[in-house]
């Protein structure tokens, strides 16, 4: 949370915490926090390298979170909470990742920057679908859609394909080319909602 105001009002909302209940909530994850956070950062970042497994940093919001998130290893940066961090990220040479549903939301539940956003502002490389998977291809087309940025459409549907396949190092997928995994979704529009006709995988009609 770049907002700690926002913070504790999802949590004492979500615990129905009185102010001093969620005074010592709080207290007690920031002393977790201190006591764990570094050796797991660490642990998981070496279980990672070992494996070749892509890494992801996590709401970084400073530049100070960033270069931490790199040095460790991370080739995406997850739900930066500023524009500070994006950039600081984009610096670094990492694929600035944000929520599907924050497009389709018009921005963060919890208070941070906007996708959308960080879309104007070239800043925007991959789209997942966080809590609501429904919301990807609805969100490509919305970015499109924005005259407010400048991703044409074929740009857009790259940050739900092509983009998240190459920065997890998954080059058999993600574009439609010879050799790939013809995974593929037939859509249109129906009204102000996107319509999923069919589906492929690996060349397979599924659905």
């Amino acid at each position: 949370y770049a907002d700690r105001s926002k913070y504790r009002d999802y949590y004492q909302g979500k615990y129905h915490l009185t102010n001093e209940e969620m005074d010592k909530f709080e207290e007690e994850q920031m002393a977790l926090a201190a006591a764990w956070s570094q050796p797991n950062r660490q642990r998981i970042a070496a279980i990672c390298r070992e494996r070749n497994i892509a890494l992801a940093s996590h709401d970084d919001a400073t530049c100070e979170h960033v270069l931490e998130s790199r040095q460790l290893g991370s080739v995406i940066a997850e739900f930066p909470t500023t524009i500070a961090a994006a950039q600081a990220s984009r610096q670094h040479g990492m694929n600035v990742l944000m929520g599907a549903p924050n497009i389709v939301r018009g921005g963060s539940h919890s208070g941070n920057v906007a996708a959308h956003h960080l879309a104007a502002s070239g800043l925007l490389d991959i789209l997942s679908s966080d809590y609501y998977p429904a919301s990807l291809l609805d969100a490509a087309f919305r970015i499109a859609d924005d005259e407010g940025n400048a991703f044409t459409l074929a740009q857009a549907i790259r940050l739900v394909s092509k983009n998240p396949a190459q920065a997890l190092g998954l080059h058999d997928r993600g574009a439609i080319a010879e050799g790939k995994r013809a995974d593929l979704v037939l859509a249109r529009r129906h009204g102000e909602h996107i319509h999923i006709d069919h589906v492929w995988r690996q060349g397979k009609r599924v659905f």
